[in-house]
């Protein structure tokens, strides 16, 4: 017993003193916790989860106690030292014989019990592991469409009070419900995830336009989420790392990727839109929205940098093709005005060439012009 105690307390010391600053793991780990902001400038509970970052990547066997919750207010109590009876004290001598005999396993639930306590991160990983069972019913072809077409709508509900429930939770609400002080509270709020998942979520959830496609992006963020609580959570159970350790080590070391997938399926539902307007089901009001939606992506840092490169390679793209078919119409052009009679344009001295190139000039300018309006944020690139 004192030999785990001095190992345990060796463990301690290399925890405090590990280099967490030059660490990358840390700077992401503690970005996913969620506690309230006058608890994140505590020394306690930094040394707390210090400690569980430990536990998790650099040393398993380092126990770590449960943080307190009402510590100070338990030591500020006076101590009271009851009367107890002899036959209550040898009640408890029979009771701690018995607890002793029991395997250290079953002691620690019980030690722990702030770890079935239903908080924050509980509730998070709750709904999103129901977005990703209700979206991948929604996403099978098995299902009938009225039961498909009602999982598609709850997905979405399921993702935008997620979303809502994080930016309420980390940001709170206005100090006061004036415009200036709602504009103070939703300039950092605009350039979250987490605001433009929910404006995402609310164009589709009110739509009457159900576009399978569209749930690709709340898959992605949905196992991501289920993923990061799994492996904070149940990195000690045999069941998570028989099963699910390799799925939830790949999604975590690839979230790049989910979200390169992420911003190839928003920009390609923005061309579905487009072509759905030549259907029956045609929105225009959402359309037009929905590429508001995607300059906001495109400028706000925490997406811009994967939406940029989609539409860099957009571009690289269409521009030999715009090249082509621009020189193949000048061409084109060229040849109809050679053929053509004098008496169709019977004022001109140049037999109309040079009338019909400017009407030629001003049709692409206005081309151009109607490319910026539609794709405001695509004129660095394209």
């Amino acid at each position: 017993m004192g030999e785990d105690q001095d190992q345990q307390r060796i463990k301690r010391i290399a925890a405090a003193s590990y280099d967490y600053g030059n660490d990358s793991r840390w700077a992401d780990y503690w970005s996913n916790i969620l506690i309230p902001p006058h608890m994140a400038s505590r020394a306690d509970v930094i040394d707390h989860f210090k400690r569980k970052f430990y536990q998790r990547y650099i040393d398993p066997d380092l126990v770590v106690e449960a943080m307190p919750s009402s510590g100070s207010s338990q030591s500020s109590r006076p101590s009271v030292t009851p009367s107890v009876s002899p036959a209550t004290e040898q009640a408890r001598q029979r009771t701690s014989g018995s607890s002793s005999r029991t395997s250290g396993t079953s002691a620690t639930p019980a030690a722990n019990p702030s770890s079935l306590r239903w908080d924050r991160q509980t509730l998070q990983f709750s709904v999103n592991a129901w977005v990703f069972v209700v979206a991948v019913l929604a996403t099978l072809p098995v299902i009938p469409r009225n039961l498909s077409n009602r999982a598609y709508r709850l997905s979405f509900m399921g993702t935008l009070c997620s979303s809502l429930y994080s930016l309420y939770s980390l940001y709170g609400k206005p100090r006061a419900w004036t415009l200036q002080a709602v504009q103070v509270w939703s300039q950092p709020i605009i350039a979250t995830k987490d605001f433009i998942t929910f404006v995402y979520c609310l164009m589709f959830v009110s739509s009457h336009l159900h576009i399978k496609f569209a749930l690709l992006p709340l898959l992605c963020r949905a196992v991501e989420q289920v993923a990061k609580f799994l492996r904070r959570n149940f990195g000690h159970s045999s069941l998570y790392r028989k099963y699910l350790d390799e799925p939830c080590l790949w999604v975590e070391s690839n979230t790049t990727t989910l979200n390169i997938l992420t911003s190839h399926a928003e920009i390609g539902l923005g061309f579905l839109l487009i072509i759905s307007l030549f259907s029956l089901q045609r929105n225009i009001i959402q359309t037009f929205m929905y590429w508001q939606l995607l300059k906001l992506m495109y400028h706000t840092p925490v997406t811009a940098g994967y939406h940029q490169s989609v539409w860099a390679k957009i571009g690289r793209t269409l521009n030999p093709l715009a090249c082509l078919t621009s020189s193949w119409m000048d061409s084109g052009v060229a040849f109809w005005v050679r053929i053509r009679p004098r008496r169709t344009c019977p004022r001109d001295p140049h037999m109309g060439f040079q009338v019909f190139s400017i009407s030629t000039r001003k049709l692409w300018r206005f081309y151009a012009k109607l490319w910026t309006i539609i794709f405001p944020f695509t004129g660095n690139m394209i």
